[in-house]
């Protein structure tokens, strides 16, 4: 096998001038367009329409991938050059009457108040076809009258996927969404230090008729799709609950300028009741749950915080996500016409502009409401909605009740991000192909001839250096100013140039190339991000002021010296040690320890009698100082799982084996999540969070290049040659070794847990089988974001762990129904069964020596780690924070109620079985780092990979000798004392499988 791959992958280094020839004849990065940035005719054709003929060269297939999936910015491009042009009139279709669809569940239903709608909740993947009589060619917005079911803790937006006549018209309709809305609850409750305690968002989703929109915020306009004349299927998909009740093609309006619209507006008579003023953080309908109203310490923020906690504006980092939209409604005393303004903070990012989509009654009034610039300031600013000139927008509002939305929109720097990834695309062909020039070696000796070895190389780069140039000077009008982002491309570009000063010496300076890339790769993440931070809303009559929006220059210097003083408060209080309760320490952020102390008060002291101090521990280290001081807690929460072990040793955390209901508690959780606690025959912590790895796959790419879903290790290595002659790679990460030893049936310790058990016969295979990935298969050796790589195509599968998971979900819409988890790769064994093993990483509860209510710690732990409380705990956390806070609870029971897909959750309850760490002994932790460094020495410097264990195997040894001396395993002679025979797991978990639906 490995013959046949490295002959496949020969072939990759050979096209390097043919390679070369295609990036010459690719287009060139579209200019930003002058004047207005919004509209999309601003974004940059990828010009699918003219598709160049197929090329030789490593991504020529990456490059034909992409074609079938064209932008949007560029299939309306394209119609609008044959003037293709909106309908005449709307279009309606019943949603309960499709043509066809996947599933009988599928039926009309009465649904909150509407009676003939279509009830859409299978929980799995399904779809719906409906027939359209289409009068002529037109371009229709898809308007759906429809509501999110709200019931069975749905917390998710409804993502679809839409197909016309059976094809994805564009890249984004794979994923367009339908938001649900949710509310703060209006009363806020303190803690005991008066700080406000966050409130729960409530789901108050209501019928509405919304437009569809793109996943990702791109565009602030809803999508047109092109309907050709006569009968027309439309299939809508998705797995989310939803009703349905009518589907209206709707053509796009115009949108006028604002001196336009002002010349159209009724007259009115001058308003002679008082502005308004209204409080951003309170009474806001919200799309997304993860929009956070926050404390403020500005003297001018209403209400003042005085050194507490007070949630006086909202926003801020919580609202610069893709679409987020803030809702508020406000009543006018007397028709006429009106000013907005804002008091607004926008300092997250230095120099860098947010964007928002600003509605009045559901519309954009103008088109320079489609993206308006919020620029940024250091301080809170007066913020009035108005021309560059200074003069205000007026807005004729009749009397009664009106609504006010903004929402993020990226629209402005999408031409930006698809410029960049065409750089980082072309910087790295040349970068590939010049590692297969030069074999991956700086070979110092070698003297380069580039005009004759690669000749096309100085004019890649070159051009690369032009589009960076370009996307600088772009990124400087969208923003209005310098700032990091176009500081970073202008770096880069003189990077490149600095390179081409010396060509023959690239080879030599090759990283440089990488760096450029990784640099300007990672604007791409900073452009999407749009904070913003609201204190007060006006709505001013026109003939009337503004009201004082920013705090005078005396007030502001009050507030430095207030908020100077204010800071020596202490915001924990560790060394508050009450006696006459149950001292829990959390390291944790501060929302999750309010939470455990509200869930406390409410459930476990009424039901125990044992009252519960909860505090938040800022570092772990404070817990030996605490030892030292001889104030130690009665129990801690969050703590790594290396550390109860450390602690057991120095005899400072207790033996929770001693228990009589112990065994209780051991069978809730895998076999493989207790070895890290185990300590001479005792346990010394509870699981409380858990981790796991699965593959990750991109349904789309997969499907497009032929590939199956690799159920082993070797269907990885038979896939590899497929995906790296299309420019793609499958991600490893590279330090993650467990899996390979544990899979071929090696240990990391010898059963007496005295020495290393590495350097086996199965431990040397397994070694090999983890360096061959990257040494013969070509994994990449470092990758600065798989996150990225897999959005963008370049690594459509992967391991990965639970972090990658609740990004994709809560920061990739545009990937919804797209990608997939599936099981780790595994080994065959000899009984021909597929071993999965794999550890992940987990946080602990432990019980401290010191304590005197070790009893009522206990039960503490059991009732915290209880499927209910877990289950309660979650659905909290999510209510607070949106799915991004996803809690990983490592009770399986838990996990089986908490709002998971179901698939996925059958993915990941049945790789649970396999869950196996690494056992804990005194100087275990070297392990890790000589492993490490035997990695680097065979992948990197190309040693023997048997040498290289065999090294590192003695110099864990020698570390482990030293530690077991020290604590009295071994006298100074070198002779064994004592042993610690560690636990054996070599069986699947059985108790996961009742959870698996």
């Amino acid at each position: 096998m490995n013959k046949q791959y490295i002959g496949r992958l020969g072939k990759r280094g050979l096209p390097v001038l043919l390679t070369a020839c295609l990036l010459i004849s690719s287009p060139d990065l579209p200019a930003a367009a002058e004047g207005k940035l919004p509209a999309a005719a601003a974004v940059p054709a990828v010009k699918e329409e003219t598709k160049q003929p197929p090329r030789a060269g490593s991504l020529s297939r990456l490059s034909r991938l992409t074609e079938a999936e064209p932008y949007y910015a560029a299939v309306l491009q394209s119609l609008q050059q044959q003037r293709v042009q909106p309908g005449a009139a709307p279009l309606t279709i019943r949603a309960a009457a499709p043509i066809r669809q996947s599933e009988p569940v599928l039926r009309p239903a009465a649904y909150e108040g509407k009676q003939e709608v279509l009830l859409w909740n299978t929980g799995k993947p399904s779809w719906a076809e409906y027939e359209i009589e289409v009068p002529a060619d037109a371009l229709y917005e898809i308007e759906l009258t429809y509501r999110p079911v709200t019931q069975y803790g749905f917390r998710r937006p409804v993502t679809l996927h839409v197909t016309v006549d059976g094809k994805q018209p564009f890249r984004e309709a794979r994923s367009v969404t339908l938001y649900r809305k949710w509310k703060d609850l209006d009363l806020i409750k303190q803690d005991t230090d008066g700080n406000d305690i966050r409130p729960r968002s409530l789901d108050v989703s209501e019928w509405a008729a919304e437009s569809l929109t793109d996943s990702a915020g791109a565009y602030a306009r809803p999508l047109q799709w092109f309907f050709a004349k006569g009968k027309r299927t439309l299939r809508l998909e998705t797995s989310d609950a939803v009703a349905l009740e009518a589907i209206r093609l709707v053509p796009q309006q115009p949108l006028e300028a604002y001196e336009q619209a002002a010349q159209q507006a009724p007259q009115a008579k001058p308003v002679q009741s008082k502005g308004l003023v209204l409080q951003a953080e309170s009474g806001a309908v919200k799309n997304d749950s993860a929009i956070q109203i926050a404390s403020d310490t500005d003297q001018r923020t209403v209400p003042l915080a005085a050194g507490r906690i007070v949630f006086n504006s909202i926003g801020g980092k919580k609202w610069s996500a893709q679409n987020q939209e803030l809702t508020w409604t406000f009543e006018i005393p007397e028709t006429g016409n009106y000013k907005l303004a804002f008091r607004a903070l926008q300092n997250t990012l230095s120099q860098k502009a947010s964007f928002r989509r600003i509605r009045i009654d559901g519309r954009v009034p103008f088109q320079e409401l489609l993206t308006y610039r919020f620029d940024y300031d250091t301080a809170w600013k007066g913020r009035v909605l108005g021309s560059g000139e200074g003069r205000p927008y007026e807005f004729y509002l009749e009397k009664g009740k009106h609504t006010l939305s903004l929402a993020v929109t990226h629209d402005p720097v999408k031409h930006i991000i698809l410029g960049t990834e065409q750089a980082v695309d072309l910087l790295r062909e040349a970068d590939q192909d010049l590692k297969a020039l030069t074999g991956k070696q700086s070979d110092a000796n070698r003297t380069w001839h580039m005009a004759e070895e690669m000749p096309d190389l100085p004019e890649r780069l070159s051009r690369a250096a032009e589009m960076i140039d370009r996307l600088e000077k772009d990124t400087v009008q969208v923003n209005g100013a310098i700032d990091t982002v176009s500081q970073s491309y202008a770096t880069s570009a003189d990077d490149l140039r600095d390179l081409l000063n010396k060509v023959d010496d690239i080879p030599y300076r090759a990283d440089t190339i990488g760096t450029v890339m990784e640099r300007i790769g990672k604007n791409m993440d900073t452009l999407v991000q749009q904070p913003l931070q609201l204190d007060e809303i006006y709505v001013t009559p026109v003939e009337q002021p503004f009201p004082k929006m920013e705090a005078s220059l005396f007030a502001r210097a009050k507030g430095l010296v207030l908020n100077f003083f204010y800071s020596f408060q202490p915001k924990n209080h560790l060394g508050e040690m009450d006696d006459q309760v149950l001292n829990v320490w959390v390291q944790r952020g501060r929302d999750y320890v309010t939470q455990l102390q509200e869930l406390t008060d409410e459930l476990f002291t009424p039901e125990t009698g044992v009252k519960v101090k909860v505090n938040l521990l800022p570092n772990a280290q404070l817990l030996v100082l605490s030892n030292a001081a001889g104030k130690q807690p009665d129990v801690a929460l969050g703590l790594s799982q290396d550390l109860p072990v450390d602690y057991a040793i120095r005899n400072s955390v207790y033996d929770i084996s001693a228990f009589p209901d112990f065994q209780e508690m051991y069978s809730r959780f895998s076999p493989g999540s207790w070895l890290p606690f185990y300590y001479n025959k005792g346990y010394y912590a509870v699981p409380e969070t858990q981790s796991f790895q699965v593959l990750y796959y991109r349904k789309d790419i997969l499907d497009r290049l032929g590939l199956a879903i690799p159920d082993t290790w070797d269907e990885v290595y038979d896939m590899l040659p497929a995906l790296q002659q299309n420019g793609m790679n499958f991600y490893v990460p590279p330090k993650e070794f467990m899996p390979y030893f544990y899979q071929n049936g090696a240990e990391f310790f010898n059963p007496d847990g005295l020495t290393a058990a590495m350097d086996s016969p199965q431990g040397f295979k397994a070694f090999k089988q983890w360096t061959d990935l990257f040494h013969i298969y070509a994994a990449d050796r470092e990758v600065t974001s798989f996150l990225q790589h897999f959005r963008k195509g370049t690594m459509p599968i992967g391991v990965s762990d639970y972090n990658m998971y609740v990004q994709l979900s809560a920061a990739a819409p545009e990937l919804n129904g797209s990608w997939g988890i599936a099981l780790l790769p595994g080994t065959k064994q000899a009984d021909g069964t597929i071993a999965r093993w794999a550890g992940g990483g987990q946080t602990t509860g432990v019980i401290f020596n010191s304590s005197t209510k070790k009893e009522e710690a206990w039960t503490f732990l059991k009732w915290w780690l209880s499927a209910d409380v877990q289950e309660r705990y979650g659905a909290d956390l999510e209510a607070f924070n949106g799915v991004a806070f996803r809690w990983n609870t490592s009770s399986v029971e838990a996990f089986a109620k908490l709002p998971w897909k179901r698939e996925d959750a059958n993915i990941i309850l049945n790789q649970w079985m396999w869950y196996k760490d690494m056992p804990n002994v005194p100087g275990g932790y070297y392990l890790t780092r000589e492993i490490t460094n035997a990695w680097n020495r065979t992948v990197v410097d190309g040693m023997n990979y048997r040498s290289s264990l065999e090294m590192a195997v003695m110099d864990v040894n020698r570390e482990l000798r030293r530690k077991q001396q020290e604590f009295g395993y071994m006298d100074a002679a070198g002779h064994v004392t004592k042993t610690m025979p560690l636990p054996v797991v070599n069986k699947p978990w059985e108790g996961v499988k009742p959870y698996v639906k």
